[in-house]
């Protein structure tokens, strides 16, 4: 994998979480088809409807999901049960290298902040499970913002830029799904794409 990363004066870096700086998505992925599955859904869950929510708070995932599948669901309760899903598979989580290598070479020198549509229960350990949590002084997740703002909105991001104390236009953002790209755009920042589907 090769990153395009822009030619700037960056003062601070933000680093979505799940599919960009750790290879979670196959384990999130997993976790969704079981608890939708849960709820009614004959057959497996679409990988395309999965990946096009990439960044997107888990509540409202459930919620997405099961307006496309047509169910009558408690998107708390999924949620709840795919977050105990995902929790038994994250040991199995591996670092994505070229973001890491890029982290740890600006880290000595640069804040570097998370910026993810996870909860901190599910987003915490996937650091952990790779031992990247010590880089990150700021970890910025929906639970941080008013009425739980997340991905496509751009308040993560700039939220994760003022606890950082960088101004949002020399922040670099990077990113493997859409509705992170539409946020940090929104937030005046420029964004690092990382295809999360190799």
């Amino acid at each position: 994998m090769q990153l395009d990363i822009p030619l700037g004066d960056f003062a601070g870096y933000i680093f979505d979480l799940d599919g960009t700086l750790v290879d979670t998505m196959p384990l999130h992925y997993l976790a969704w088809d079981e608890a939708i599955r849960g709820v009614g859904l004959k057959g497996a869950l679409d990988k395309d409807v999965f990946y096009s929510l990439g960044g997107v708070p888990t509540r409202r995932v459930a919620e997405l999901i099961g307006q496309h599948y047509g169910l009558k669901l408690d998107p708390d309760a999924v949620m709840h049960t795919k977050e105990q899903l995902y929790l038994k598979l994250v040991t199995r989580a591996k670092p994505i290298a070229p973001v890491v290598d890029f982290l740890r070479r600006v880290a000595p020198t640069r804040p570097c902040a998370i910026a993810t549509g996870g909860t901190p229960d599910v987003a915490l350990p996937a650091l952990d499970a790779v031992g990247l949590r010590g880089f990150f002084k700021v970890i910025v997740t929906p639970c941080d913002v008013p009425a739980g703002r997340g991905k496509p909105a751009p308040d993560m991001f700039l939220l994760a830029a003022k606890k950082m104390g960088v101004p949002p236009e020399r922040c670099l953002v990077f990113e493997d799904a859409e509705p992170g790209v539409q946020g940090a755009l929104a937030a005046g920042m420029q964004v690092v794409h990382v295809p999360s589907r190799v």
